[in-house]
């Protein structure tokens, strides 16, 4: 038998005990694996230390090794997550519908664990306390691999976690790790039957790996071109503001804006608003010929405008390879790309229903906002636009968990099966029906 069908084996036995397992027993593996946390930080962050050297050996840029680097102030927010997921209510168990059907058959879906989930990841070592928290307390096992950047960190946490959850009578098995090799990966993807669903959490590669090569189920999270359209009727400050923070606030995630879309009725008016202050936030705006001749227009000075400025504030510890500011000609590529960095891809259209063609054909199905003061117009669009989340009048930062009062999530999902957007603890699970009758039979 291989590792992976092993570890697979082991955790499909481990989760029959945790979906045994009281919201109490699960809430206080919750907390004794956030004081474990606690408890273990010098080591867990040696551990790190290992894989920060690594890194800045093999070259790796100052703002992912960032990312994986972890101190205790980061591992006293992964045990504070932990302590926070032990605080909401448990999903496993809740009925979301029930009657008695004309036979007085008595009719309950409920939500049950998935059982096992594997997770594959990259870079940051919080998303295995994360991640192994989300899965415990909704009853599910899980399997998880992590990149190979952070395999001293993780292996560290892991190691934490699970005496922690075995402390409290569960099995330490309903939290392994996963080698990090390619083969074992693949063997993975194919433990169809022991394995229940993988969510791949990390760039579109990654993802598009997972999802092609998977027998197991796939929830696909994350990759993420999210449209700002500044409607004929908007507030152009408002739009002004909410562009800044959508693109600038937080470039490297998933969520923030990459394309920029604008109404030619208000583009002269906007442009020369909106260039100077994405210009002066360090923003490079791809643009088609009429952005790019708004550009050109604009005096030299208004890039050091003050919006820009002020926008530029967060974003600048944020951001890996941003390559340097102005107005230049898109490609088509720049049209559907996820940045994630201080690049925005810009083009002018003549009509609310031009918007929503160009979202259909380069959304990634993530969010999209529309800024308008138009009910009809805000109507049409949440209509018309079919992503994961579509936001009228805010910033597309708001996709998030976090953000939607979930507590917790372990991605976003972009696809439209089961779970779609922030997945909380009720996307991680299923439903079964109860059916209950007294000697009914059917004729």
């Amino acid at each position: 038998m291989s590792e992976i069908i092993e570890l697979a084996r082991r955790a499909r036995e481990a989760s029959y005990a945790l979906a045994d397992a009281s919201r109490a027993t699960k809430d206080a593996a919750l907390h004794a694996m956030a004081a474990a946390l606690r408890e273990n930080t010098d080591a867990i962050v040696a551990a790190n230390d290992v894989d920060v050297a690594a890194a800045r050996e093999a070259g790796t840029p100052e703002s992912t090794v960032d990312r994986l680097a972890l101190n205790p102030a980061r591992v006293d927010g992964m045990a504070a997550g932990l302590e926070q997921l032990a605080g909401l209510t448990d999903p496993v168990g809740e009925v979301v519908r029930g009657y008695t059907l004309p036979n007085g058959l008595e009719l309950r879906q409920v939500r049950v664990p998935f059982g096992v989930v594997g997770i594959i990841y990259e870079a940051r070592p919080n998303v295995t306390a994360d991640a192994a928290g989300i899965c415990l307390k909704s009853g599910n096992a899980v399997l998880l691999r992590g990149s190979s950047s952070a395999a001293a960190s993780n292996t560290a946490i892991i190691a934490v976690l699970r005496d922690a959850a075995a402390a409290c009578g569960l099995p330490a098995d309903v939290i392994q790790g996963v080698p990090t090799d390619r083969a074992a990966v693949k063997e993975l993807m194919q433990a169809r039957g022991l394995v229940d669903v993988l969510i791949p959490r990390g760039g579109a590669g990654l993802i598009q790996t997972v999802v092609g090569e998977s027998s197991v189920p796939v929830i696909e999270t994350g990759v993420g071109n999210c449209h700002v359209y500044i409607d004929a009727d908007a507030d152009l400050e408002v739009g002004l503001e909410i562009l800044l923070n959508s693109k600038t606030q937080r470039p490297s995630v998933c969520n923030a804006a990459e394309s920029l879309l604008v109404h030619s009725a208000v583009a002269d008016e906007f442009l020369a608003r909106a260039l100077p202050a994405l210009v002066g936030a360090g923003v490079t705006v791809h643009g088609d010929p009429t952005v790019v001749a708004a550009g050109n227009n604009l005096p030299a000075s208004s890039a050091t405008d003050e919006a820009g400025d002020a926008a530029a504030g967060d974003a600048a510890s944020d951001v890996a390879g941003a390559r340097g500011a102005g107005v230049v000609a898109a490609t088509e590529e720049d049209f559907g790309a996820e940045y994630n960095s201080l690049d925005l891809s810009a083009a002018v259209v003549d009509s609310l229903e031009d918007a929503v063609q160009h979202i259909r054909r380069y959304s990634s199905g993530h969010t999209e906002a529309i800024i308008t003061r138009s009910q009809s117009a805000a109507r049409r669009f949440t209509q018309a636009v079919d992503s994961a989340a579509v936001v009228v009048n805010a910033s597309t930062r708001f996709t998030d968990g976090g953000e939607f009062g979930f507590g917790a999530e372990i991605g976003i999902s972009t696809q439209k099966l089961h779970a779609r957007g922030p997945m909380g603890l009720p996307e991680m699970t299923s439903t079964k029906y109860i059916v209950t009758g007294d000697g009914q039979l059917r004729t």
